[in-house]
């Protein structure tokens, strides 16, 4: 049983990991600085991904969901948003989009079932509850994208009084349209990066870790 509830942990921090889920909340986090960015994601994602796994959700998931592409148009989203904040900088304030609330966010990438699928399969082989899993899988994902946000949030309220914090904040903000961009065509033209998304999420967060530290040291 333990063992179980910890694969489900562990498979929500590597999930959280994930490129989308870091583009998606840095990208945020530049456009709506909140310390809770990436928490309320992955508790939006997290409670789509639990909802899918009880077996009464099996109609839930007949809907064509990928069809609508909607991680890959939100991305699409938050590339925009980056861009032009990038092009033409402004003060930092909320934009005034409803979708790009984070929890709200988080469902909407959460309406995709290989995850749920995992968990459902889980939750089957030994008969421990979806929901306790789905529970532990979105502290997994919360971990990581919680200090992500947090991150990424606190390198945005940093750039008005700092030069060295307002240059970390723009490279960040060219490497999420970059990475955004990517993701979003990959997944439209059906470009399978599944081997790279595990370096590619490291490598974002790792460069994160490193902005913030260069935004805190003296000039």
């Amino acid at each position: 049983m333990m063992g179980l509830e910890l694969v489900a942990l562990a498979l929500g921090m590597r999930h959280g990991v994930d490129p989308d889920h870091l583009a998606a909340v840095d990208g945020l986090s530049r456009v709506r600085p909140s310390p809770y960015v990436g928490l309320l994601f992955a508790l939006g994602h997290g409670a789509v991904v639990t909802l899918l796994a009880f077996p009464a959700a099996a109609l839930l998931q007949r809907v064509p969901w990928e069809a609508f592409h909607l991680p890959s148009l939100l991305l699409l989203l938050v590339a925009g948003l980056n861009l032009y904040r990038l092009l033409k900088p402004a003060p930092a304030r909320p934009t005034p989009l409803p979708v790009l609330n984070p929890f709200l966010l988080g469902i909407l990438f959460g309406l995709g079932f290989e995850t749920a699928s995992q968990l459902s399969a889980l939750a089957l082989a030994a008969a421990i509850s979806p929901l306790k899993l789905g529970l532990l899988f979105t502290l997994g994902m919360a971990l990581v994208d919680g200090v992500d946000g947090f991150l990424a949030s606190r390198l945005q309220a940093l750039s008005p009084d700092s030069a060295r914090a307002e240059r970390a904040s723009r490279l960040l903000g060219w490497v999420v349209v970059a990475l955004s961009l990517l993701l979003a065509a990959a997944e439209l033209l059906a470009w399978d990066l599944e081997a790279y998304a595990f370096p590619l999420g490291l490598a974002l967060f790792g460069l994160l870790v490193g902005l913030r530290v260069y935004a805190l040291r003296p000039a």
